[in-house]
């Protein structure tokens, strides 16, 4: 082989080189922006339905392989259901002006950007009403317990972040084996098609609070963020709609818990839901409500 054809041979193995670098680069960023879906659960839920409205959920949110399985019967919707009284906080009382929050810029999802929070959160902040197309949710907050998560509800509401958002996702026990109410996606279309559904967030993320503070059961408001992540939290939330819910491995920031209007909800989620398959696998989208849920506005006081 002459001088000219080896250094052609090399040439060409650098180039094949590159390219297959290339090609690692894309699937890496296109598992990144995947495993980055905000749809609380979704490919961590794989569901089968079985005779008699069993459900076996696998691998619910993580953990070792011993928890990898588990069956429970058919989640009922039961107003009569009792609500946790409290939200514990996790801390000692904290006194204004020891607290510091820290907030990062993300930009690597579909997103709304309307400013950062600031550091210093109003610890003395304790409702959250979303007001909705259907009537009030009213949330009991503590933000003692909860601080850097109250005060970016209360800068993203201040900032009528929410205002003309739809909850994009209404998962129920014949859908995925689980019964709740996920929003705060600014670019969702809540059609049940969108393939982005799920992913959108404020244009920044923080870190974790509350984790485990109280079992995710009926009426608990919590934040959601990727699979398997952390220090991921925005501006979506769920609220759930059945104690069966409390299965789930902690794993998200408990935001509150739902003082009225958990009924509306339960009331609209018997009206159905507009199917997304890829919502289980997660390959995209969510399963939305065949009535739609818009928020008109947020207020925390």
């Amino acid at each position: 082989m002459s001088g000219d054809d080896r250094q052609n041979e090399e040439d060409r193995q650098k180039e094949l080189a590159r390219e297959h670098k290339e090609r690692q680069a894309k699937r890496a960023a296109e598992q990144s922006v995947k495993a980055r879906r905000n749809t609380f659960i979704g490919a961590a839920v794989a569901v089968v339905v079985v005779a008699g409205g069993i459900f076996a959920a696998t691998n619910l949110v993580g953990g070792d392989e011993t928890k990898k399985a588990a069956a429970a019967s058919t989640p009922s919707a039961s107003a009569t259901a009792p609500l946790p009284t409290e939200l514990p906080s996790t801390t000692p009382p904290q006194k204004p002006g020891k607290v510091s929050c820290e907030y990062k810029r993300d930009e690597s999802v579909p997103h709304k950007y309307v400013g950062m929070p600031g550091k210093k959160p109003n610890l003395k902040l304790s409702t959250m009403t979303i007001t909705t197309n259907h009537g009030d949710i009213v949330i009991e907050v503590d933000a003692n317990a909860t601080p850097c998560s109250v005060n970016s509800m209360a800068f993203l509401a201040k900032k009528r972040f929410y205002e003309k958002t739809k909850c994009h996702r209404l998962v129920t026990p014949e859908t995925a084996g689980l019964f709740l109410l996920q929003c705060g996606d600014p670019q969702a279309k809540a059609d049940g098609k969108n393939p982005t559904d799920g992913q959108g967030n404020a244009g920044y993320v923080f870190h974790d609070e509350a984790v485990g503070a109280v079992p995710y059961g009926r009426g608990v408001v919590f934040l959601t963020q990727p699979q398997d992540a952390a220090g991921q939290n925005s501006s979506q939330f769920a609220i759930s709609l059945s104690d069966e819910n409390a299965q789930l491995e902690p794993q998200f920031s408990v935001l509150g818990v739902v003082r009225s209007g958990l009924e509306m909800i339960e009331k609209i989620a018997k009206d159905g839901v507009i199917t997304n398959p890829d919502d289980i696998t997660g390959d995209g989208g969510s399963t939305a409500p065949k009535n739609p849920i818009i928020i008109e506005k947020v207020t925390v006081k």
